[in-house]
């Protein structure tokens, strides 16, 4: 039986396992995917050692897919954007970025315009990266707002961009057609919020990757009046395109969205 896995610190969260698992069986695949903890300083063994284990493929999360540039060879998506989220076996080992397509395709399946639109981007990780490089492709006149105001300067260099510091985030949220947070605030409860939530207004949407639970940024959209999109579609798109990598086939993206939200319904009820 062939495996895949994903590797990440912490990866106690990640529903890859169960949204890949769904959609091996659906395919008739004989196969299973693992969630791996694998620290920074060990990634290059780590992927070693599933290269010589045999393993299909790889899915990579936080904060490993800028490391994986150093260590792997990319190919000029990933290097272009700066990260990589899935790994392939395919005689040599090459690294790819599958996060901005699925972000594009969760936005687009809300019906959300973005050329022309005034995009607020949060962060500047591996995947903001992968979301701004995107985002630019498509036309989208974009805001980075960064912690490391020197990293949202490199970003928004790279894709014709503007960056910030999160301080400006009070002037830029209300201008915005669009709000993105591609950082991990909100992750877990008792986060700190990012901005104040009456920056928020009705007519704007507003996009959270993070997907491991209600965040607080959705509340507040919802309660503006704004669409909230929490990062379901985007880890089952992302997902999607990095089995079509592994694979050569086309995933089964209604199986994967039913897996995620099933097994978030199941934490939900365990937490109650």
């Amino acid at each position: 039986m062939r495996v895949y896995g994903i590797f990440g610190d912490p990866i106690g969260h990640s529903l890859s396992p169960a949204m890949h698992n769904a959609a091996l069986a659906a395919m008739g695949i004989e196969a299973c995917y693992h969630a791996f903890r694998v620290p920074p300083h060990r990634l290059k063994e780590a992927i070693s050692g599933a290269e010589a284990m045999g393993f299909g493929g790889l899915n990579l999360t936080i904060p490993l897919k800028e490391i994986a540039l150093e260590i792997i060879e990319a190919d000029d998506l990933a290097r272009a954007i700066g990260a990589v989220n899935t790994i392939s076996f395919d005689g040599k080992v090459r690294g790819h970025n599958t996060d901005g397509k699925g972000a594009i395709r969760s936005l687009q399946d809300a019906g959300v315009r973005l050329r022309g639109s005034e995009v607020v981007l949060i962060g500047a990780g591996g995947a903001a990266r992968a979301i701004a490089y995107t985002l630019a492709g498509e036309g989208a006149e974009i805001s980075i707002a960064n912690r490391n105001v020197l990293r949202a300067e490199e970003l928004a260099e790279s894709i014709g961009g503007s960056a910030f510091g999160l301080k400006d985030l009070e002037r830029l949220i209300p201008r915005a057609d669009v709000v993105i947070n591609a950082t991990s605030v909100g992750m877990r409860e008792g986060n700190p919020r990012l901005f104040p939530a009456h920056l928020l207004k009705k007519g704007q949407v507003v996009f959270d990757v993070i997907y491991s639970r209600e965040t607080e940024l959705l509340k507040d959209a919802a309660a503006a009046g704004a669409a909230a999109l929490d990062g379901v579609m985007m880890l089952v798109y992302q997902g999607a395109a990095a089995l079509q990598i592994w694979t050569g086939r086309e995933a089964p993206v209604e199986v994967m969205e039913q897996a995620v939200r099933a097994s978030l319904r199941e934490r939900r009820e365990r937490r109650r």
